[in-house]
């Protein structure tokens, strides 16, 4: 069976003109490391996403151990290298390092990169302190069912949902909004069984814990619910990473009137962070071609002093792709020639050409437009063509328009195959897009 669909994978994989990777480095339950790597790419205009291979890796997790484990990995299906557009990985120092030694272009992860914005944005003295005191008031439940069933009286008492605490996963930023909200929710039951016991009288929340609280809370909640919409997606592709930046800039992370000091400062810090990783020109480019080709969102998130130069440079490559696609095709040896003429026929003296001749070459040569030509009026049809729903899939679209934007679907069938965040193969139970990104 491995057999059929390593070659029924391979065979696919042979007519791949773009591909994209993401690659992971995880451990099982007994505590033994493997690599993972993910080849993603478009056929038929559907996103094809399979695991490559997911090996043993005992070896140190060195940048050029893993560096040689990839290029392992893409060697062993013959994918070439020229066709792979970008890798998507975590922020490890190692995997960097090995993209890098590798001359990959890589894309970081979004999750992983929100998840250290927001400890970015945490990093106050208040807010330090009014998360700890979460965590030890969900520990003290956790470790006494006599305070737990206390809890559950109370609750009813006070007329208040029947919830458990949520304990926080230091790896999921997701998990800390969830403990701090439910908090928030049991405040008044969470104090009145905490100062039953002398014990815990000191866990009791203040008045100013509270405010801290409800400042972060205030924060998290609006990127946990877009997250939460977001995982709903089946593949996300890098095109929503300039549009989802803009959201936080001008809506979910834009301070409002009301807002406290605290929160006013946490949601920038996050926003500066962010906007400051996906700032230098190599990642900018990949962004704003990725974003240009999504028929969504075009050059709606492109800043306008710079729209004319990436329309230039989407001409300049889908001519170098178009380049690329005739070199690999046999070139014709067919030489056309002239007939001899027969015995005893005399060679036919070729007719003199009419004046009018002179002016239909002319004519014929200014009006034919040029293959550069025919691309940027391509290019200004698919900008000028009609809008479409923000929940229109990419992809589809382009299957349908390719016939219209033929030159063009080359482009998009480069950009739209690369993710926006590292996709784990073998996760943990419950593991799934949502927690690559919240």
């Amino acid at each position: 069976m491995y057999t059929e669909l390593r070659q029924r994978l391979a065979d696919q994989l042979a007519n791949v003109t773009h591909f994209a990777l993401t690659s992971d480095m995880w451990s099982s339950r007994t505590c033994e490391p493997y690599m993972s790597v993910t080849v993603h790419f478009i056929q038929d205009w559907e996103m094809k996403t399979a695991c490559l291979q997911t090996s043993y890796f005992p070896q140190d997790h060195t940048g050029e151990h893993i560096a040689e484990a990839l290029q392992d990995a893409i060697a062993s299906w013959k994918l070439q290298e020229k066709y792979l557009v970008a890798i998507t990985t975590d922020n490890g120092s190692n995997i960097v390092k090995a993209v890098e030694l590798n001359e990959w272009m890589r894309m970081q992860c979004f999750g992983h990169r929100l998840h250290l914005a927001i400890g970015h944005g945490m990093n106050d003295k208040r807010v330090t302190r009014a998360i700890s005191l979460c965590k030890r008031i969900v520990s003290s439940f956790s470790y006494s069912w006599k305070k737990r069933r206390h809890l559950a009286e109370v609750q009813i008492q006070l007329g208040l949902p029947s919830h458990q605490l949520i304990t926080e996963s230091a790896t999921r930023w997701g998990s800390r909004q969830q403990m701090i909200e439910r908090v928030l929710e049991q405040e008044g039951a969470l104090a009145k069984v905490l100062s039953n016991d002398k014990n815990t009288r000191h866990l009791v929340p203040t008045w100013q814990d509270l405010e801290v609280l409800e400042a972060v809370q205030k924060v998290l909640k609006p990127l946990q619910d877009f997250t939460d919409a977001l995982s709903g997606e089946e593949y996300v592709t890098l095109s929503y990473v300039k549009p989802v930046l803009h959201l936080f800039n001008e809506s979910l992370l834009a301070c409002e009137e009301g807002d406290s000091e605290l929160c006013k400062s946490i949601k920038t810090s996050i926003v500066e962070y962010l906007n400051s990783k996906y700032s230098d020109p190599a990642t900018a480019d990949l962004l704003e071609m990725a974003s240009f080709v999504d028929p969504r969102f075009r050059a709606t998130y492109i800043p306008s002093e710079k729209v004319e130069a990436l329309k230039h440079r989407a001409v300049l490559e889908v001519e170098t792709l178009l380049a690329d696609q005739s070199s690999c095709q046999p070139p014709c040896l067919c030489v056309p020639t002239v007939p001899e003429p027969a015995d005893g026929e005399a060679a036919v003296a070729p007719k003199a050409k009419r004046l009018a001749s002179f002016f239909k070459k002319r004519t014929a040569t200014t009006t034919a437009p040029t293959k550069r030509g025919a691309i940027e009026n391509e290019l200004s049809s698919y900008l000028q063509s009609a809008s479409v729903e923000s929940d229109t899939d990419p992809l589809k679209w382009w299957k349908d328009h390719e016939v219209f934007f033929p030159s063009l679907s080359h482009l998009a069938k480069k950009y739209l195959v690369i993710s926006w965040y590292q996709l784990p193969v073998h996760p943990p139970k419950g593991f799934s897009a949502v927690v690559a990104i919240s």
